[in-house]
């Protein structure tokens, strides 16, 4: 079944990681279907398996169903976990996955904990067909936390080199918070495996999930996600692939809500599959929750090795009907009749047409010297009270998600969480000087990416408001309004 929607959901469950792999031409998006089941671990009958969608752009997605199933309640892969795919040099796959069982428990730190284990799988040349090996199952060796070892990634550097496998792993003497690493094991064969020296070991993470290299160009990059610091993805640059791995400036690839993105290569582009998490009960202010839809970046490389992030391309040309509603912007709140202008020391906005559910907007601004502040409304209110805003501010170089009302702690005026400046978990850096800067704003229903100038990606959900007009605002300041669009999709 093709999937209407460029963010891939399963019609019963959610996705958790993705694991890309290529294959003859098309991209293999397995990933972990998260059915959320209620029964306590030890009490659910059925465990985690590996679905799978394939594509050729990023923008059509063959849903293909369960891959990989659960092994059983009395399995070591009870839960099918985070892996990789690989081809040998004979032409047969390999799979490599986390096995997980709640009722399998082992002492670590002098406390019962769940093992994990690497399991195996190979098929002859189906990535839709595979054949468990468990006789080839193995646990952390000695030092390493038999409960944090996970996330097998399989590569090698060059043909005819041995292969390498990079766990998520924790040293069991290190203060916990500090104790995690890459982890490496090395084979000539992807069945006997040995320790070798960590690839990255930065005494700062629990753990460095789903981790995933690759080179492009003359650089290598690590990818990694963590929820230590901060919960999102990030990534490493290294003239080698044995490092030393250094951060860019800007060294994650989106904010809370894009998680656990792993990479593939396609037709010469690199992209970042990861998901967009839910929230707990559809609503704005609920906590997060593990696993959500699948959602697609494109990376595209500076001069200086760093990477911006971007829609994909595929995903943009769906949305080929534009119009023009630059024009169609009418002033609120007493601000001047056209968009941008007027006092610089107020708060100025200027609605226009209720935006579709699904759309693609291109706004462009010139941002004038000294604006505190500008950008876009979304699903507001026909007096602007109310409503999504992605805000640009120059003076601090970044981009937010803020919205109005931010909630309440009760009944009185000063009950107003207007203490909080915007949703704190969802800001970018980005470079705003003043002068021409355009943002990129992809609307699926309650999923919102942004992206501002082809570089700095936001990702989002937008819940409680579910219709509204789109607008423009400016804060302390003023601009020039360059551009306006809504575009949609072509009809069939």
């Amino acid at each position: 079944m093709t999937s209407e929607s460029t963010h891939f959901r399963p019609a019963a469950g959610y996705v958790g990681d993705v694991i890309p792999f290529e294959h003859d031409g098309v991209a293999w998006l397995f990933y972990l279907l998260d059915e959320r089941p209620d029964a306590a671990p030890t009490e659910r009958e059925a465990g985690m398996p590996w679905a799978t969608v394939t594509t050729s752009d990023f923008a059509r997605f063959e849903d293909r169903g369960v891959v990989l199933p659960s092994g059983g309640r009395a399995a070591s892969d009870f839960d099918c976990y985070t892996g990789s795919v690989v081809t040998d040099d004979d032409g047969q796959l390999h799979l490599f996955y986390t096995g997980h069982n709640p009722r399998i428990r082992v002492q670590q730190d002098g406390s019962q904990v769940d093992a994990q284990v690497v399991c195996h799988a190979t098929s002859d040349d189906d990535p839709a067909q595979w054949s468990k090996h468990p006789e080839w199952d193995f646990g952390a060796p000695e030092g390493y936390a038999p409960g944090d070892w996970r996330d097998p990634f399989v590569f090698r550097t060059r043909p005819g080199e041995p292969w390498q496998m990079l766990l998520a792993a924790r040293r069991l003497d290190a203060p916990y918070r500090r104790s995690g690493l890459v982890a490496r094991l090395v084979s000539e064969d992807l069945v006997h495996w040995r320790e070798a020296e960590p690839l990255w070991e930065p005494h700062r993470f629990i753990t460095q999930e789903c981790p995933d290299v690759f080179q492009w160009g003359k650089w290598w990059y690590l990818v990694y996600s963590e929820f230590s610091d901060s919960f999102c993805t990030r990534y490493r640059i290294a003239d080698s692939p044995e490092g030393p791995w250094r951060a860019p400036a800007d060294d994650s690839v989106d904010g809370r809500a894009f998680y656990a993105a792993k990479t593939v290569e396609l037709d010469g582009g690199r992209y970042f599959v990861g998901w967009i998490a839910t929230k707990a009960g559809e609503r704005d202010g609920s906590p997060w929750q593990w696993a959500g839809t699948m959602s697609v970046l494109q990376a595209r490389q500076r001069p200086d090795g760093s990477l911006a992030f971007d829609l994909p391309t595929s995903v943009k040309d769906l949305y080929s009907q534009s119009t023009d509603i630059a024009g169609d912007l009418s002033p609120t709140d007493g601000s001047h009749a056209r968009p941008g202008a007027g006092a610089a020391d107020r708060y100025k906005a200027w609605l226009g047409p209720l935006l579709p559910t699904e759309t693609l907007i291109l706004a462009e601004f010139d941002i004038h010297p000294g604006s505190q502040a500008c950008g876009v409304l979304l699903r507001a209110s026909d007096d602007g009270e109310q409503g999504y805003a992605l805000r640009l501010e120059p003076q601090r170089n970044r981009l937010v998600l803020d919205r109005w009302p931010r909630g309440r702690t009760g009944d009185e005026q000063w009950q107003i969480e207007g203490d909080v400046p915007h949703a704190v978990e969802l800001e970018r850096p980005v470079q705003l000087a003043p002068g021409l800067h355009r943002i990129e704003i992809h609307l699926d229903s309650d999923i919102c990416v942004a992206v501002v100038d082809g570089e700095v990606a936001l990702s989002a959900r937008l819940y409680d408001r579910t219709s509204g007009r789109i607008g423009v605002f400016a804060q302390d300041g003023g601009f020039d309004l360059a551009r306006l669009e809504l575009r949609e999709r072509a009809l069939a």
